[in-house]
Parts: structure tokens; sequence; C-alpha cells
């Protein structure tokens, strides 16, 4: 009898002890899992990665040569379908958003996580890895990278790709299309694997019309005649898995209505992930206020000018916004543009100049003087501590 192929598993950490311990302190065959190399530094764990094309990165953030976000970034434009533990002795859990937002399956702390903790995110990759791909087994793969890089801003070949699904895959007689981004963190499965739990065969309804996307969350699209059967099935999974999430837009027609919905839908994840809320918890005009805000980080809308775009008063808007958010219309305002700017000096080799316009801050010398207004410091002084801590070695 065949035995199952292993899963090939890369360690990254700059510290020796730390390599050592995950080699002997797991149990990894008992996972189907072996591990066929480790890597004191980002650049050798690349070059790793190259040659053994490992379905599993264990690996630290902060290392020589190249960090664990940089390796972590090219490992998914390479393999999207690769999981990504991401290890630190960092306890600022923002450190490893980017990270998170790249695909990475799963943060720790190296300093305290058990070894329980690392052990469930293996298990979780075993059911995921030695499944059958949610998406078309040809397609699948493919569908999913050319999705990341296209919310990602990186090409645009996945519209294409929609209309060839529609006009194929997804025809359904030409029926109407309801789109559904789940989101399964924290539920120790993926939509799959919690879909296999209900005992039902649902190949018929899931077969080339899920896509995954990051990790946690994943796209399904599903014809009108088989709506009422889909939300069973998600109503079904959240009675076992209370954090369950979902949102959905509908009927599609076709490609164009596709795309936009793809594209909708994942701004409303990335504003759940930052504000910590979703559109069932505010009203629809603060929501739709909100998205704008969002999607034009350049744009200095008034209150009224906002309110009249979401179709209320002013007065009724600046109450229903400091209701809902918790925060007056300008206090929100100044610190969206305060993460937003910390984020760019942070994250990016942007310009300050070009930061000053993307945040509607207009000319660098206004957005320097606002900026230590805010914080205390200059906008590059607060780069360099940001990059500083950044290369420190755990």
């Amino acid at each position: 009898m065949e035995t199952a192929k292993k899963i090939k598993v890369l360690i990254a950490d700059d510290e020796s002890i730390v390599r050592k311990g995950l080699r002997s302190t797991i149990a990894w065959e008992r996972f189907g899992m072996e591990i066929v190399a480790d890597a004191p530094n980002g650049l050798k764990a690349w070059e790793a990665f190259l040659e053994y094309r490992p379905e599993v990165v264990i690996t630290d953030i902060v290392m020589p040569e190249m960090d664990g976000i940089e390796l972590s970034r090219k490992v998914k434009e390479t393999e999207q379908r690769t999981k990504i533990v991401l290890l630190s002795c960092h306890r600022d859990f923002e450190y490893a958003q980017q990270g998170i937002r790249l695909g990475a399956s799963g943060y720790l702390l190296k300093t305290a996580f058990e070894d329980e903790e690392l052990e469930e995110m293996l298990e979780q990759f075993r059911q995921e890895l030695q499944s059958p791909p949610p998406a078309d087994g040809q397609d699948g793969e493919r569908l999913e990278a050319m999705l990341f890089a296209w919310l990602s801003g990186h090409h645009e070949k996945f519209p294409a790709e929609l209309a060839r699904l529609r006009g194929g895959t997804w025809h359904f007689n030409g029926e109407p299309l309801h789109l559904y981004l789940i989101r399964t963190a924290d539920c120790g499965s993926s939509w799959s694997g919690l879909l296999l739990g209900t005992g039902q065969d649902v190949r018929h309804l899931c077969e080339g019309t899920v896509i995954p996307y990051g990790g946690e969350y994943c796209y399904w699209a599903v014809p009108e005649s088989r709506r009422g059967t889909a939300e069973g099935l998600l109503v079904e999974c959240k009675s076992r898995c209370g954090k369950l999430k979902w949102s959905r837009k509908g009927a599609l027609q076709d490609a164009v209505e596709l795309k936009e919905a793809f594209q909708s839908l994942h701004k409303e994840a990335e504003l759940e992930r930052i504000y910590g809320v979703s559109g069932e918890d505010w009203p629809e005009p603060i929501w739709k206020a909100v998205r704008l805000l969002h999607e034009n980080p350049a744009a200095d809308w008034s209150a009224s000018q906002l309110a009249e775009r979401v179709g209320l008063s002013r007065s009724h808007f600046s109450i229903l916004f400091k209701k809902a958010v918790g925060d007056s219309f300008i206090a929100f305002q100044y610190k969206r543009k305060l993460r937003l700017a910390s984020a760019l000096l942070r994250d990016t080799g942007l310009t300050m100049q070009e930061i000053a316009e993307r945040t509607g801050l207009g000319d660098s010398k206004y957005f320097s003087k606002w900026f230590k207004r805010c914080t205390g410091q200059t906008p590059s002084h607060y780069r360099s501590q940001q990059k500083g801590e950044a290369s420190r070695t755990d």
C-alpha cells in the first residue's frame, strides 16, 4: 500500500537554539510532516524554499539578510498555498500584521507560546494540505494566486479569468450568482474542513466554485437555485463554530458584476480588520461613509459633503456617526489620517511629499508640522526609530 506523501517543512530563524528546539520538541511524524531544511537567515531560507518547495514555512520575523516579512511576500508570490507561521519576540501584534495581510496563517510569540499552539496549527495545515483543493484541481492554485495579486494591486489578470469562469465552470445555465466571502479564522479549520464536518456530500455545490484567500478567508460562488442549500450549510457550520463569519453580494449576472462584488467584499473585510466591526454593526449610511473615507484616503471631505453623499442631513449624520463609531467625525478623520501616515512611514519607502499627497495633507512641509504636532516626533525621526526597531535581532 502506497504511503501518503509527507508534507515538507522549512524552519528559518537566526537563533540555532530555536531551530534545534523546533526540530526536537514537535512530533512532526504525527502530522505527516518532515523538516527538509532549516536556515539561519532569510536569504538562505529563500534559497532553501526554491530548492525544496516546502508546503509549510515557519519563520522568525526579524532576521539578517532578508526579514521574515519579505520572505513571506516572496513565498506567497511563488506558492500561494504554502502555509506560513510567523515567530517573534515582539509583543505587539501589529508588528506581524504585514505578514498576516500577505497571507501568513498565524503568529506566535516565541518566548511564550506553548507547543500545543503550534501543534493545533500543524494539524489544521495537515487537513488542508492533504485534502483536495477546494477550487478546481487544475485552476485552483492559479486562481488563488491571481486573485491575491489582483486584490493587492499587482496585476489585472484575474478579471479576465472571471469572464472565463462565468462562461464555463460558473455558468450554471446563466443563473444569477451569489458571491460569499467566508472568514474561518479562529474556527480551527478551513471552509472545506468545516463542510466535511457536516457529514454531507457537497462536492456538487463546491467543486470549482471556492477560491481560498490568505489563509483565513475564501470566496464561494453559488448559483441562485442553490442559495438556500448554501445558507443552510453556513448556518449549520456556524452552530459548531460561533466565530464563523460571512458576507454576501448578489444576484450577479455577469463578469463585470462579479468583479465589483469581489472588490466590494474585499474592502468590507479590510474595514472589519481595521476597525473591528462589520456592516451589521453600523447603520448602512455610516458604513458607507467609512468605506468612502477608506477608499479615498487623499480626499478631504467635510461632514456636510460626506453626509450628502450618504443621504443624510449634516446634523443627523454627525449624531449617528458619533453614536455608531464612538468618535466625532473630526476625531475619526484625525485618527484615520494619523494611522495611515504612520503605516506609510513605517512600511514603505515613500517620500514625505508622496505620503502627504496620499493622506490628503498637502505638501511635505505641512505634513511634517502636522505629524510632529500629533506625535511629538518628526516623520523622519519616527521612520528611523521604527526601522531601527525592526532591524534589531530578537
